[in-house]
């Protein structure tokens, strides 16, 4: 597999429509196939197995898509044929799989706003689908307008530590079109690590993300990150 692409600074948010169903079915066969996100793992050389959002653990057997030491804790949504049990029980839920097609997720961390990263971060409006948290990961699914650009999308919050006379903890989703001309409807996934927000002395900490909508609209989500 391509090597992952490497976010600086500013997370890129790649184009295209992007759609997946599932097939829930209970019985395995090749014709047969689920989508789901989750974190690759990789354990010696270009073994590695993928930890699905949904508590499960895959256990690749085909060749043909290859992870390296550097792509560790890479996010993905994966595309996937169940070929056996490998363990699963009442503690664990482990699959031999053939992976058909895998994408890779934007992964990031949250950002301090600064005067210099103001104009970077742009201001530019962005529909939110859908939102979801799972462990220290808070997903989004976007929509937008563009061309041929490539975006920026980032979670900012204001700089300093953390106290508990913070929360809830203001988080804002900024969007940076880069001028590009809004042809089409996109849309993609990108998700955001936590981790940073947590607070000592305490297993959770509560935030709200506000963003920019489309016609004056404002986004608005309230979230609790347990850790």
């Amino acid at each position: 597999m391509k090597t992952l692409l490497k976010f600086g600074l500013i997370g890129m948010l790649a184009f295209g429509l992007f759609s997946c169903d599932l097939n829930d079915d209970d019985d395995y066969s090749l014709g047969k196939y689920w989508v789901g996100f989750g974190i690759v793992d990789v354990e010696t050389g270009s073994d590695y197995t993928i930890k699905m959002d949904d508590g499960s653990e895959l256990f690749p057997v085909n060749s043909a898509i290859h992870w390296h030491e550097e792509d560790d804790s890479a996010r993905v949504l994966v595309n996937y044929t169940i070929l056996d049990e490998k363990r699963v029980n009442d503690e664990f839920e482990e699959y031999y799989v053939r992976v058909n097609s895998v994408k890779d997720i934007l992964f990031k961390g949250i950002l301090d706003i600064t005067e210099e990263l103001e104009d970077s971060i742009g201001n530019d409006p962005i529909h939110v689908e859908d939102v979801w948290t799972v462990n220290n990961m808070l997903t989004f699914e976007l929509q937008y307008l563009g061309s041929n650009r490539i975006h920026y999308v980032n979670l900012v919050k204001e700089p300093g530590e953390l106290t508990a006379d913070d929360e809830p903890i203001q988080l804002e989703l900024r969007h940076n079109a880069r001028d590009d001309y809004p042809s089409y409807h996109m849309s993609a996934f990108v998700t955001f690590d936590l981790s940073s927000l947590q607070i000592e002395g305490q297993d959770s900490v509560m935030y709200t993300v506000t963003g920019k909508d489309y016609q004056g609209e404002v986004f608005e989500y309230d979230g609790t990150y347990r850790y």
